[in-house]
């Protein structure tokens, strides 16, 4: 009856680390929804202004940038 309890240890140990991970996902799961949701906030740029971060960031030519900006003054 003394000895039941020796094997106890590693369970405590197991549970522990399963404990730990188990919060360290939640809290990853929460700071990664929470980093959506404050990323989101390029939704009021303006046509022009995607157009110069698309051009800054090379995905459109110079031309293709300047017919742009001239599409878009003559819809304003």
């Amino acid at each position: 009856m003394w000895g039941m309890h020796e094997g106890m240890g590693w369970w405590m140990v197991l549970g522990s680390i399963w404990m730990v991970v188990f919060w360290a996902a939640i809290i990853w799961l929460v700071i990664r929804a929470f980093g959506q949701l404050t990323s989101g906030g390029r939704g009021d740029d303006t046509p022009l202004e995607i157009a110069r971060r698309r051009y800054a960031n090379g995905e459109i030519t110079r031309d293709q940038f300047q017919q742009l900006q001239r599409d878009l003054a003559e819809v304003s």
